[in-house]
């Protein structure tokens, strides 16, 4: 019924009315649509390939949802822009300021926009989430709140350090067990890189003794035993060129060379002595170092290593054995705080339990109070709260649900079950009105939240809608004069034909337009003067 229509409301109440079928309905389905609600392909206008809806939101002072927007790279200063596109073949998509997103994601940013209250299904104050947030904001609950949510996530911190450290923990007795053997096998090596050096050299002078020996006598007869060793024939070559060198100075500096050549052979001969004397054939002590060195090659197969390397495994060993073992400590010490932080957040989850108990209670007197006031005279509203236990969680050990009855004769019921959408919304509206300020949800949409109303109860109603409106964008679809005189802005919701063709339409209405549409709906369909006289003072009330 809908080929192209634009609305942009203001501040404050906002009145739609209309006759009965006019279109009214479809303001809500198209608002609701742009929030995420089901899309159905019968919603297209017939020979239409598609429909479009879109809704703009001001959030210029809504900072949790523009926290939610730039989390999802969707933020784009301080509009919203949410459109909805359905297709005659029943397929739909969904987007926020131009980027396309899923329609749950719509839906989770329609919920910090638009609160609809009454036959239809976009209502938060169902969900219980909701409504233990609302109580929690009666009862200005908000530092015991604070305090659970603090309890809750230091409990939980410290249980996930817990898991990590825990992570293979039954192994960690044997695993340390095994270190521990390994380490003492290695430790009775008593080895180091240097004694290993010093090991494998000896094995080979004495491996290699008989050899050597032979070799430093061939040598000590050449250098330094003899009369021709090299030692003897310095000496005796420096001895006879001295002489010379008084006759010619040029010997001088032979005669040097040939001096330090015999220092130096001297010094030679002392170096090579104690190293001989180092050198003896000792088959008991090559049998014990032959043991030794098939012990550390035994450990360093076990290991994958090489014999040099096995000090540093013994170093890697202690390292994750003093590891083990502080984790084995951490752990005492975490099953201690976590202790400590369940007793905490027991002792929050308490008290916030009582102060919940406490607004319950005033909060029930309250709305039931303003339920009878709404034309619901035998109403009870009741806030259930039940200390479930269990895991701990961020919002306590409550379970909190909204209970209503509309007839002394019938048990109370949770508020989703209540069947009647009059009853619904004016239910709605008193909870609303009782916790102003205590929901951050900016637009509000009332729809004929005064079924079954008339007479003094349609004043009561209209007051609370005006209270509500100073806090709220209100839009409201009413039935009753007494209503649609209480907005600040007049909407009238009608359908023409034209060419054959129905469409609706909406018509901000003017003065003297609202007067001759408030007469018609106390009037009926022939308006009189004294329906635009009654009109009027019901405007100027």
């Amino acid at each position: 019924m809908v080929r192209h229509l634009d609305v942009e409301f203001e501040n404050g109440l906002t009145i739609l009315t209309g006759e009965t079928g006019a279109g009214k309905s479809i303001l809500i389905e198209a608002l609701g649509l742009a929030l995420g609600d089901r899309a159905d392909s019968s919603m297209v206008r017939a020979s239409a390939e598609r429909a479009s809806v879109s809704a703009t939101f001001d959030i210029a002072h809504n900072d949790d949802l523009k926290g939610m927007l730039r989390e999802n790279d969707l933020e784009d200063g301080g509009e919203c822009i949410l459109r909805r596109v359905m297709n005659a073949d029943g397929r739909s998509r969904a987007f926020c300021n131009a980027s396309p997103i899923p329609v749950q994601l719509l839906k989770q940013i329609g919920e910090f926009l638009v609160d609809i209250h009454g036959q239809h299904a976009h209502q938060s104050l169902l969900r219980r989430p909701t409504q233990r947030g609302l109580l929690d904001e009666f009862g200005r609950c908000d530092k015991s709140v604070t305090s659970v949510e603090q309890a809750y996530y230091r409990w939980r911190n410290i249980g996930d350090q817990m898991e990590q450290m825990s992570h293979g923990a039954d192994d960690v007795p044997s695993r340390i067990d095994l270190l521990q053997f390994q380490a003492e096998e290695i430790e009775a090596l008593n080895i180091t890189t240097e004694s290993l050096t010093e090991l494998e050299a000896e094995h080979r002078r004495i491996g290699h003794a008989e050899r050597l020996i032979e070799g430093y006598s061939q040598a000590e007869n050449h250098a330094f035993n003899n009369e021709g060793s090299a030692l003897a024939g310095a000496l005796k070559a420096a001895g006879a060129l001295r002489e010379m060198s008084a006759i010619d100075d040029g010997l001088i500096a032979v005669v040097e060379l040939l001096d330090q050549a015999a220092i130096n052979l001297e010094e030679a001969e002392r170096e090579f002595t104690r190293l001989r004397a180092n050198v003896e054939t000792d088959p008991r002590r090559l049998r014990e170092i032959d043991s030794q060195l098939g012990a550390i090659q035994d450990i360093a197969r076990k290991h994958r290593c090489e014999a040099k390397e096995i000090p540093e495994r013994l170093s890697a060993i202690r390292l994750e054995l003093e590891d083990l073992s502080q984790r084995e400590v951490r752990i005492q010490q975490l099953n201690a705080e976590l202790e400590l932080a369940l007793s905490d957040y027991a002792g929050a989850a308490k008290t916030l339990h009582k102060n919940r108990t406490r607004a319950a209670k005033k909060m029930s007197g309250e709305i039931t109070s303003r339920l009878r006031e709404l034309g619901i005279p035998h109403g009870e509203f009741s806030v259930q709260v039940d200390a479930t236990g269990g895991q701990p969680s961020a919002h306590g050990g409550d379970d909190i649900e909204f209970l209503v009855t509309a007839n002394p004769d019938l048990p109370m019921k949770p508020l989703k079950k209540v069947a009647s959408g009059g009853e619904l919304s004016r239910i709605s509206l008193a909870i609303q009105v009782a916790t102003t300020g205590s929901s951050g949800i900016p637009v509000l949409v009332f729809d004929e939240v005064d079924t079954g109303v008339g007479g003094a109860t349609a004043e009561v109603v209209s007051d609370y809608l005006r209270r509500l409106a100073d806090q709220r964008q209100i839009l409201c679809i009413t039935h009753l004069p007494q209503v649609a005189s209480a907005g600040d802005h007049h909407f009238s919701i009608g359908k023409i034909v034209a060419g054959g063709i129905t469409e609706t339409t909406i018509s901000d209405l003017e003065p003297d337009q609202r007067v001759e549409e408030v007469a018609r709906m106390l009037g009926g369909q022939r308006v009189t003067e004294k329906a635009r006289e009654h009109a009027r003072e019901l405007l100027a009330h």
